[in-house]
């Protein structure tokens, strides 16, 4: 019995230089480079940015519908399908793409449905065959698949630029099948952040027309006035230039598109705009990048140099080789930069981005500075709005921890001052068993790299107001046994052991819901689940395993007869 005691009693002192090991970082200041576990304060707490996002999924899904259409007619062409052409179409109602293959002859039948079964039977199915049509559609397993890679593309990159930006701490992560919820504690540069989160940073090199049509500028000005749309009413321009590019389809040259450059003296596009009229198949993107960086022109203005990976540098280098004296435009998120002459075949694989000799320095080289950023960090694969934002003061934040530790604190007191007053001897036993609990509990969040909130605060508060449930279990069962006349010692042992069972039930239930919530929640509600949980664990080991030691201590080490209960 002495030696299980000795036992049980360096457990406990384990536990407690364990914890107060993993604690003491929290009382010191971090310095560069310092990895070590410190507890993480939530967005409530600490203050900094809170925004949803709504995540454009269908316009991936068309994007990609229209590349699809395009590679299917290569593919018929070069396994010698007689196709007319692959014409893409949408169902309004069932909002779903499909594909209209026009067949050259009824023999060309058989060797179509060959290829889409050999290249694409994990993506298209059959919806209907005639000797002249084959109608195709997405398959569900592989239209869901798509939308849930965008969401979490789109998370991984947001996460990847926050990275960059220097946020710690941050939380991304999905709100149903179409959002995402983005939370920044702690951060200062608001304006910034939001810039560079919300930069769709799609990069695009596509050559220049060489013939434009010179009634360009009359037709633009037709479908402003016949849609009654300007760039300044939309307020939008990827709307404006997509509705642009519907309304003159017919007239535009076939496999371009119409996009728009700001004038070198206008200080934004709605301010003066350029129309050029480029190749709607861009071969080198984003994707072929390997770094972005900002440098200075020989003029000292900002500029983002890029550099790409060895795929993409062979691709830069075909692209400028074949296309000679011709104009390449560098497109981000739709918007021309710059669109140089091609002089020669440019090999090693750089390019710049050239942003301007603005008036304002500064906000030229931040421009510069998101932009590189937002390109290192990759682009969003699809577009984003922001349906809400909150941003919450460090005053407040710091306002809420203070009234979440005096309530702790409070409750705690109180706890204590009842079980000293109710149990006596016995009740600085529980009081010693309790303030181990709340040591336990935060080594815990601090071991396990959780985020605390206001509702984690509540949690912890709740655990404190339960903590001593189980003592006052033990404690009346022991009433009972020495009611009965059992001397202390074996009260003690029958009070724990007949007392275990109902504490193990009540508390495995809680930790259940504990879990299910934690599963489930989200933001708040799992910070509450998580602190509970914790404190649930805590509790079980301090009113059981540690009050036990202590009572076996007096009783059986000190041999002590009794004690005021």
């Amino acid at each position: 019995m002495i030696k299980s005691l000795q036992k049980r009693a360096l457990l406990i002192l384990v536990v407690v230089a364990t914890c107060i090991y993993s604690l003491y970082p929290n009382f010191t200041e971090p310095t560069e480079g310092d990895s070590k576990k410190r507890i993480k304060y939530g967005l409530d707490i600490k203050g900094g940015l809170h925004i949803v996002m709504g995540v454009d999924i269908n316009g991936v899904v068309d994007q990609a519908s229209k590349r699809l259409a395009s590679t299917l007619e290569q593919y018929f062409k070069d396994e010698k399908v007689g196709v007319s052409s692959v014409d893409l179409t949408k169902d309004e109602d069932l909002d779903l793409p499909f594909f209209s293959v026009n067949l050259s002859g009824a023999g060309d039948l058989e060797k179509a449905e060959k290829v889409i079964s050999d290249y694409y039977s994990n993506v298209l199915q059959v919806v209907s065959a005639e000797d002249s049509k084959i109608e195709l559609k997405y398959l569900d397993s592989y239209l869901e698949l798509t939308k849930t890679r965008t969401l979490e593309q789109a998370i991984e990159t947001i996460r990847n630029r926050v990275d960059e930006f220097g946020v710690a701490e941050p939380s991304i992560t999905a709100q149903g099948s179409d959002r995402i919820l983005i939370q920044l504690p702690g951060l200062k540069d608001v304006s910034q952040a939001k810039a560079l989160i919300n930069k769709a940073a799609f990069l695009e090199f596509q050559l220049v027309e060489q013939q434009i049509p010179p009634e360009l500028p009359t037709w633009i000005d037709e479908a402003e006035k016949a849609g009654e749309y300007t760039l300044e009413k939309l307020d939008s321009y990827s709307k404006y230039v997509a509705q642009l590019n519907s309304d003159l389809a017919e007239k535009l040259p076939k496999n371009t598109k119409l996009v728009f450059g700001k004038l070198d003296n206008a200080a934004t596009l709605k301010a003066g705009k350029i129309p050029y009229l480029v190749s709607d198949d861009a071969s080198l993107n984003g994707d072929d990048l390997k770094n972005a960086s900002v440098a200075y022109d020989e003029f000292g203005s900002p500029e983002v140099n890029l550099s790409f990976n060895p795929v993409g540098a062979k691709k830069f280098a075909d692209i400028t080789g074949a296309n000679v004296n011709r104009q390449l435009a560098v497109i981000l998120d739709g918007v021309v930069y710059s669109a140089p002459n091609i002089q020669t075949r440019i090999g090693g694989g750089n390019a710049r981005i050239t942003l301007g000799r603005g008036a304002d320095y500064q906000k030229t080289l931040d421009e510069a500075k998101v932009l590189s950023m937002a390109l290192r960090a990759g682009a969003l694969p699809a577009q984003l709005e922001q349906l809400e934002e909150r941003t919450v003061g460090p005053t407040l934040g710091h306002d809420s921890i203070e009234a979440g530790k005096n309530a702790i604190l409070l409750g705690g007191l109180l706890v204590l001052l009842f079980m000293l007053f109710y149990y006596k001897g016995f009740g600085v036993i529980a009081n010693i068993a309790l303030v181990l609990n709340i040591l336990f509990i935060f080594g815990m969040l601090t071991a396990l790299d959780a985020t605390l909130t206001l509702p984690g605060l509540a949690g912890i508060a709740l655990t404190i107001g339960m903590a001593v449930d189980a003592n006052v279990i033990i404690f009346e069962r022991i009433k009972e046994e020495l009611a009965r006349g059992q001397n202390y010692r074996k009260a003690v042992e029958d009070g724990f052991g007949h007392a275990f069972s109902a504490i193990f039930d009540a508390n495995i239930t809680t930790g259940v819901v504990c879990v299910i919530l934690m599963y489930f929640g989200t933001g708040p509600v799992r910070g509450f689940a998580v602190t509970l949980l914790c404190g649930l664990v805590t509790s079980m080991f301090t009113s059981i395993f540690v009050s036990r030691t202590i009572c076996d201590f007096l009783f059986v080490k000190l041999q002590w007869k009794k004690l005021a209960i």
